[in-house]
């Protein structure tokens, strides 16, 4: 498969381009006050993911009394929302905040600091970047692109998507175009369907006019926003291809060595407390929305069938052992640290979490 490519190298060139000569200025330093430009890749204010961009932003501004201070961009106000990397990576901007599989194109070794089908969980992704290795080799990664990357807010566990067809067997997954980006959307090609990436602005109108047949996007909060309920028929779960989805937020490399030691201590601070924010704060709206989803929407929830988990499964072990087989040696060190993580992981949620999480089901008045 080809993987889609959000723009071609000569339109992110141009894209660039434009923004060191218009709308990005550098930097401001004066009086020991440094004003930084954030782009993201969602909509201004957009629930969680825009509102979590703003709030670390405002975090780092509140901390440093102001001598750091933050504006955000929302998607497309500055560059578009694929070209935020593009902008950090070349200094006309300053921070990122988005997810790293948006950059599959220039390494796939990105997904794994975002989400891998069937992979880690949020609390699992966050251990294994702060105390498994995993911040050391993204760094690593991320600085061939002059880019100092953190980890800022997970979604949690994922929703499979909404459909406009039932699915059954794997054979109903042939011919369905499907807004699935990073490994998921492989997934989803090696099953029959036919995966595309959209931002968020353009999933609804492409849902309503039939341009694409199904869509995952985040969780019932998001997803609620979105209003997918009204032009898809059909909530599956679970989301096999983003179990923890975790959000990014890429400094420019330079600009992140000409911090002086407290600023570096607060701008990491700040992205550690809003990647803790952010995961209960999806935790909480998610079970108020999908309340809302099911009790005055009526939405019509469906489980993923054992059959097609176990082909979805298969399908992701193939292709994320392909990236670590066949990568260059960064690529290779990545897929084996994630996945030594991932089968101690395994081993103790069996134990700890997931034993609980089943006795937790059995019927008893609480």
């Amino acid at each position: 498969m080809k993987r889609r490519r959000f723009l071609s190298g000569a339109t992110r060139g141009l894209a660039v381009a434009a923004v060191g000569a218009s709308s990005l200025p550098s930097p401001a330093i004066a009086q020991g006050l440094r004003r930084l430009n954030m782009v993201t890749t969602w909509p201004r204010d957009f629930p969680g993911l825009g509102t979590g961009a703003r709030r670390l932003a405002e975090s780092i501004t509140r901390i440093s009394g102001g001598k750091l201070t933050v504006e955000v961009f929302a998607a497309g106000e500055r560059v578009p929302p694929f070209e935020s990397f593009d902008a950090v990576s070349s200094g006309a901007a300053d921070l990122y905040h988005a997810i790293e599989y948006y950059w599959q194109d220039r390494s796939r070794a990105f997904n794994f600091f975002a989400a891998v089908p069937f992979g880690l969980t949020a609390g699992e992704m966050a251990a294994w970047i702060y105390d498994g290795g995993g911040q050391a080799l993204w760094d690593e990664l991320s600085a061939g692109f002059n880019i100092k990357p953190f980890q800022a807010g997970n979604t949690g566990a994922q929703m499979g998507g909404w459909y406009n067809k039932e699915i059954n067997t794997i054979e109903d997954f042939r011919g369905l175009k499907i807004r699935l980006p990073g490994l998921g959307g492989e997934v989803a090609w090696r099953l029959g369907a036919i995966p595309v990436t959209l931002p968020g602005v353009e999933i609804f109108p492409s849902l309503l006019s039939g341009a694409i047949d199904a869509t995952e996007w985040a969780g019932p909060w998001n997803d609620l926003a979105l209003g997918f309920h009204k032009v898809a028929k059909h909530y599956y779960y679970p989301g096999f291809h983003e179990p923890g989805t975790a959000l990014s937020c890429g400094v420019n490399l330079k600009v992140w060595e000409n911090l002086s030691a407290e600023h570096k201590a607060i701008v990491d601070h700040a992205m550690a407390a809003e990647n803790a924010f952010s995961r209960a704060e999806f935790m909480a709206q998610n079970a108020l929305a999908l309340d809302t989803l099911r009790h005055k929407h009526r939405v019509d929830l469906r489980r993923f069938g054992d059959g097609v988990l176990k082909a979805m499964g298969e399908a992701s072990g193939v292709i994320i052992g392909d990236i670590g087989t066949g990568g260059d040696g960064l690529t290779r060190r990545i897929y084996e640290s994630f996945k030594a993580f991932r089968k101690k992981a395994l081993s103790w949620s069996r134990l700890g979490e997931q034993s609980f999480r089943n006795a937790r089901l059995l019927p008893f008045k609480y």
